[in-house]
């Protein structure tokens, strides 16, 4: 398991789209396409041609665009579905077909009023027909982690024996614990046996914010392909975040032997486009591209950021595509930071001077909660233009600032 090349595959062109609210139209799919071809992933999941006209049109763009990545797009296990996805994705220059199916008894029996036999036909038949429209053909069992792990094995041998390059594995309804998932990735994996060439995937859903997790541990038990998505966007709870999973790989390298072909510094102005194209924003603590990712307000932190960003920042901003961190100035700073965004704006003081200073700044924080620069020249201001030329007077010497408030 030495440095195991990763598949990313990105599908926030379509479980993403899902999400409500984050629908996008073709020109937005196209833009975004573009930036995730930047980023380095290897699949791009353009939609779900059937779904509509609409849909169909924007995932024909993406294919006839898109040149490096694999761009695949989504169909039921029906004649349907799968030549309609084909006509949409053929003009790409590594098209994929992505072919799913439901194998829990949960999904056969309420949803689908289907048998385990029928099942088992209806994989095979689609496969084989994707197979004869396009060489890469994937396999999703979908709701894998609460079918029976007997029936999933007899599953995932019927799809390889159809032809099926990957096979993905998703914990659809984010049901899975990290040490559930790995278990079951090393059986399937053994099941395989004969078919080495057969990518194992994993698409873990966040419904108990295990998703990023339960990834990882899928790659620990043997799954060659994540799929995941920008923002983590997608049904319910959302999807793995991609960010999250390739800096987890990134910073934790000792531990997880995996590597991507992710360009790191493309994830947040990937963040940062999927909001403007969507209006949905990150929660500010959202790992890597939220906004106090790489904020910090404590003032130990402060203290310790400002002497070495090692002590408080596990990776650097720039690595990520953040243009910088930043200290934020609330009731919890000390006064190294405060000293440090003074000297940014010009003012130098003295201890004393520092120490006057700092006594209003708590009292303000408290009320406003953060301390932005024009607040902090403000408090300047009052505290110090009105006693220069007092204190000028009484010591012969001028306050001790570096730049003249006005």
């Amino acid at each position: 398991m030495h440095n195991a090349r990763i598949t990313v595959f990105d599908t926030t062109l379509r479980d993403g789209e899902q999400s409500p609210g984050c629908s996008m139209n073709l020109a937005e799919k196209l833009r975004l396409a573009r930036q995730l071809e930047r980023l380095g992933v290897d699949v791009i999941e353009a939609g779900f041609p059937i779904a509509s006209d609409g849909d169909f049109e924007a995932v024909a763009a993406v294919a006839r665009e898109i040149r490096t990545p694999i761009v695949a797009a989504l169909a039921r296990a029906t004649r349907t579905d799968v030549e309609r996805a084909w006509a949409a994705v053929r003009g790409a220059a590594r098209p994929r077909l992505h072919v799913f199916l439901a194998t829990s008894d949960i999904h056969l029996e309420t949803k689908l009023k289907m048998t385990r036999e029928q099942c088992l036909r209806m994989t095979a038949e689609a496969i084989a027909l994707a197979k004869s429209f396009c060489p890469d053909v994937e396999f999703s069992a979908e709701d894998a982690m609460r079918t029976s792990k007997e029936f999933l094995g007899t599953v995932v041998e019927t799809a390889a024996a159809a032809g099926a390059n990957t096979i993905n594995l998703p914990d659809t309804v984010g049901y899975c614990l990290p040490q559930e998932i790995a278990v079951m990735f090393t059986d399937m994996r053994a099941r395989l046996s004969g078919h080495d060439h057969v990518v194992l995937s994993t698409h873990c859903h966040d419904d108990l914010g295990l998703a990023v997790a339960n990834s990882i541990a899928s790659l620990v038990g043997g799954a060659r392909q994540v799929e995941c998505t920008i923002n983590g966007i997608g049904e319910r709870a959302g999807n793995a975040s991609l960010e999250e999973l390739v800096m987890a790989l990134q910073v934790r390298r000792d531990a997880l032997p995996f590597t991507t072909g992710v360009h790191a510094e493309q994830l947040y102005p990937s963040s940062r486009m999927l909001t403007d194209i969507t209006g949905v924003s990150v929660q500010p603590n959202k790992a890597i591209v939220g906004s106090n990712a790489f904020a910090h307000e404590a003032g130990i932190h402060q203290d310790g950021m400002i002497k070495n960003p090692l002590t408080y920042e596990i990776m650097t901003p720039q690595s990520v595509g953040v243009p910088e961190g930043r200290l934020v100035l609330g009731k919890h700073s000390g006064r190294h930071a405060l000293r440090q965004r003074c000297e940014s704006l010009g003012y130098k003081f003295d201890r004393r001077e520092l120490d006057l200073l700092y006594r209003r700044f708590v009292t303000l924080a408290d009320e406003i909660k953060v301390i932005e620069d024009e607040h902090l020249t403000v408090l300047v201001q009052e505290e110090f233009s009105g006693r220069e030329q007092a204190t000028a007077a009484q010591t012969g010497r001028p306050l001790a600032m570096s730049k003249t408030v006005n």
